[in-house]
């Protein structure tokens, strides 16, 4: 059997997205910018296009610019709300210490151009603390940025409450939500958002199309120079087929929603059920405050990435954490922000799902992981020195 359960690092593109790409590539090839009957073709799409992501995230699609992906997103707003305030000198930035490197590395460049940053820690549930977001507050902050769905351990922060705070201080809010659209209710309104990134190949779309959400009262500068797309705000000339199938995808994905949910949390739960049952397994994050779709566990004893490949030889896909940082050997940043010890934190398995995943499939998950954890546990050296040290081994962690 072969099981897909990277849906986290990126998603099989849907029929609707499929539906919409093919005859834009056939038929709308035309420039959105020209005046003829094909540019007004592709700019009538375009336009239609936006009005759907708008929808649904309850925004005015004034407020909608296309990207090319949730870190182009992610780095322009965040430069920007950091450029707006220092522009009234106010350079102090809060964040925490899970999220996307697109994130803490757009972060670090502002430190290194005399930006003060705030990381918040997350607790053993891998959540942020409103009351301790609001301590840390000061009159000089300009932009508070918390992830809405954490890509490795899927909590779910309370972004509500986060950006009812920032609202009430007059402190410009952004969430990645890359991992949460098309998979959580998002109301940029009823959430007190200002500005929202989002990446379509994490709901059935293309790779290479992204959004960006910007309330319409905050003054965004350009991010790329040329010509007057975005509004003038991001020059170069949309790519219509990849942006319909985004707008189609993330659609179907909002007008199912609440069956796919049901359906993929009825396999995440049996997932958790099945692998906390392995001895010395630890389920990572909060139990209650957790998307439909992600899974993580750690395995005392043993190598991630031993694993991952072993998995893959019996023909499961899965990961050990965010797929843009697995070529590095260190453990996992979110894992280790949660208190993990380096050595435990080393042997994650993150499996992420979609509603084209089934129960047979978790069931042949079920079959593998405890073999494979096994097998590995009788090779490992470190196991081995554990065993000798704990007073109960096969008591569950």
């Amino acid at each position: 059997m072969f099981v897909y359960a990277d849906n986290a690092a990126t998603t099989a593109m849907s029929k609707a997205a499929i539906d919409a790409m093919l005859p834009a590539m056939h038929e709308l090839y035309g420039n959105p910018s020209s005046l003829h009957q094909k540019g007004r073709e592709a700019n009538y799409a375009l336009i239609g296009a936006r009005e759907t992501v708008a929808k649904c995230l309850n925004a005015d699609p004034k407020e909608i610019y296309f990207t090319g992906s949730g870190t182009e997103s992610d780095n322009w707003a965040i430069t920007e709300a950091a450029r707006l305030g220092a522009e009234k000198g106010k350079k102090h930035i809060i964040s925490d210490t899970i999220e996307h490197h697109a994130v803490l590395h757009t972060l670090a460049r502002l430190e290194r151009q005399g930006f003060e940053v705030t990381y918040l820690p997350v607790h053993e549930d891998g959540l942020v603390r409103v009351d301790e977001l609001a301590a840390a507050i000061r009159p000089d902050t300009c932009l508070v940025t918390i992830m809405f769905v954490n890509n490795e351990i899927g909590t779910i922060q309370p972004i509500r409450e986060i950006g009812a705070l920032c609202r009430e201080r007059g402190v410009l809010f952004h969430t990645d939500a890359v991992q949460a659209m098309g998979h959580v209710p998002v109301d940029v309104e009823a959430d007190n958002i200002d500005m929202l990134s989002l990446s379509g190949h994490k709901f059935h779309a293309p790779k290479g199309a992204g959004a960006l959400y910007c309330r319409k009262s905050i003054r965004l500068r350009n991010f790329i120079e040329g010509g007057a797309q975005e509004r003038g705000r991001r020059g170069g000339t949309e790519a219509i087929p990849s942006i319909l199938a985004m707008a189609a995808a993330l659609e179907e994905s909002c007008a199912h929603m609440e069956e796919n949910m049901a359906k993929v949390t009825a396999m995440r739960d049996k997932l958790i059920d099945g692998l906390s049952r392995i001895p010395r397994a630890r389920c990572n994050g909060s139990a209650g405050h957790r998307a439909p779709g992600i899974v993580s566990f750690c395995f005392e004893g043993i190598e991630g990435e031993s694993l991952l490949l072993r998995l893959d030889l019996a023909g499961i896909c899965a990961s050990s954490g965010s797929a843009c940082t697995s070529g590095s050997l260190d453990p996992s940043h979110v894992l280790l922000a949660l208190g993990l010890p380096h050595e435990i934190a080393h042997g994650s398995l993150r499996l992420s799902l979609c509603e084209y995943n089934t129960m047979e499939e978790m069931d042949y998950i079920l079959q593998q992981v405890p073999e494979v954890v096994r097998t590995l546990r009788q090779m490992s050296p470190v196991w081995y020195r554990m065993l000798e040290t704990m007073e109960d081994p096969y008591k569950q962690a």
